[in-house]
Parts: C-alpha cells; sequence; structure tokens
C-alpha cells in the first residue's frame, strides 16, 4: 500500500492535483478539462496553472452530474484510491434515479419499423 508523503508541498496546480487524486485518468485530460470550462476553484472557473490550499472548494462537471470536492490535503504525486480518498471530502450530492419509462418493446423478429410505427413510437415517447 502506497501512503501519502509526510511532506505535502505548499500549493499545488488544480490540474495536477485533480490527476492525483484520481479524478481525471491522466493530466492531459485534467487539463483539457480546466480548459473547457468544467473545473470551477471556489465558485469561479479555474485555468490548470491555479493553486489550490486546504479548504478549497472544487467542482468538476462530470458526464451530466457535478462533483463537490474540498481540499483536505495536498499531494502532487498519483497514489493508490485508497490514499487519494484521504486527500478531499466528497460533497456531491447523490445522483438522481431516472424512473424507468416502461416503453412497449417490440417482437424479435417483426422485422424494422414502418413509418405509421415509428410516428406511434415517438408519440409514445411525447416527440411529436
Amino acid at each position: 500500500m502506497m501512503s501519502i508523503p509526510k511532506n505535502a508541498p505548499a500549493s499545488v496546480r488544480i490540474d495536477a492535483w485533480l490527476w492525483s487524486i484520481r479524478v481525471y485518468k491522466t493530466r492531459s485530460v485534467a487539463t483539457a478539462a480546466c480548459r473547457a470550462g468544467h473545473v470551477k476553484l471556489n465558485d469561479v472557473n479555474a485555468k490548470a496553472a491555479h493553486t489550490v490550499v486546504p479548504g478549497d472548494t472544487i467542482r468538476v462537471r462530470e458526464s451530466g452530474w457535478e462533483r463537490i470536492l474540498e481540499v483536505r490535503q495536498l499531494i502532487n504525486k498519483r497514489v493508490g484510491p485508497e490514499a487519494a480518498s484521504h486527500c478531499f471530502t466528497d460533497h456531491t450530492p447523490p445522483r438522481p434515479v431516472l424512473p424507468a419509462l416502461g416503453l412497449p418493446q417490440r417482437d424479435r423478429g417483426t422485422g424494422r419499423p414502418t413509418k405509421k410505427d415509428r410516428r406511434d413510437m415517438d408519440r409514445l415517447r411525447g416527440q411529436d
């Protein structure tokens, strides 16, 4: 098990910190997310070179939902998932559960839907 180094740095770039705690798979992906405006530091869009300090709040937008992380400890090297979990507090609300629509399924082997069938399916889905 890899542990967190005792001599933590005074400040770390936000892209390096997000990569270190395993929010992003690579540092270049973390940098691209900052550049695209998917990362906010204390409710302000963050550039990749912004530094984080303990107590900062980071909001990361991922595929339709937002993670809210509070910095507890600084690291600049990637560590294992267990060690990384000690470096932040996750304040993310649980993901909303989408209700099952219960749409009817076509019988197997009935062939491609006709134009009338497609219109009926669109009407059922509310996509008039």
